[in-house]
């Protein structure tokens, strides 16, 4: 009887086992490793009209760019996020070109940072890039982000062709910061080709 006993709890405790193991690999299957972040983020032109993303998510991805490393922890850049219609609408309307590239992206993100901060010690510059190192830190935090949103499975496109002046307006930006950038946020459409890039002798030098 003790022996019948001993078989049935080993029988348990080795299904316990089976399903513990199982359930850790189907946890497995929904990470994504760093490599695949990198080697499938892509600059998207063209997104999924159908799909949304809520507000949670767009904190979380936000978040993430607050471990960005920056001057003196200064934290420079500030981000300001058009989710509604209007004023996504509005934003589209201010990135030139790209326009109808992003039509269908259901988010649009102004980056900026404050002048004065990363690059100075007491008030005073530090050395000759000055405010360079906001635009630094500030590419440093967009870098996060949209790394950060490839592994949550949304895709990214950094505009530089921007109406500062107008966007300074429509989100009441103040005179300090310099909008660098307009991101767009969702997902693919299709899947993007990838750019051949350089060699890596002609960008590296080892001495």
């Amino acid at each position: 009887m003790k022996m019948k006993k001993v078989m049935i709890l080993g029988a348990f405790a080795a299904l316990v086992a089976m399903t513990g193991c199982n359930e850790k690999k189907e946890a497995s299957k929904d990470v994504v490793s760093f490599d695949e972040v990198l080697t499938t983020r892509r600059s998207v032109r063209s997104y999924d009209a159908s799909k949304k993303i809520s507000e949670t998510e767009i904190r979380e991805l936000l978040t993430s760019t607050q471990e960005a490393p920056s001057w003196a922890n200064q934290q420079p850049t500030k981000y300001y996020v058009a989710i509604s219609e209007e004023k996504v609408a509005a934003v589209q309307d201010l990135v030139g070109a790209n326009k109808d590239r992003i039509k269908d992206a259901p988010v649009l993100i102004v980056s900026t940072f404050e002048r004065g901060k990363s690059g100075f010690f007491q008030g005073n510059q530090t050395n000759e890039v000055g405010d360079g190192w906001g635009a630094y830190d500030n590419g440093l935090s967009n870098c996060y982000l949209i790394l950060k949103a490839r592994a949550m499975g949304f895709d990214t496109l950094i505009m530089g062709m921007r109406d500062a002046d107008e966007l300074s307006k429509l989100f009441d930006i103040p005179e300090n910061e310099t909008i660098m950038a307009v991101i767009s946020l969702g997902y693919r459409a299709g899947e993007p080709n990838r750019p051949e890039r350089r060699p890596l002798d002609d960008i590296v030098k080892f001495y």
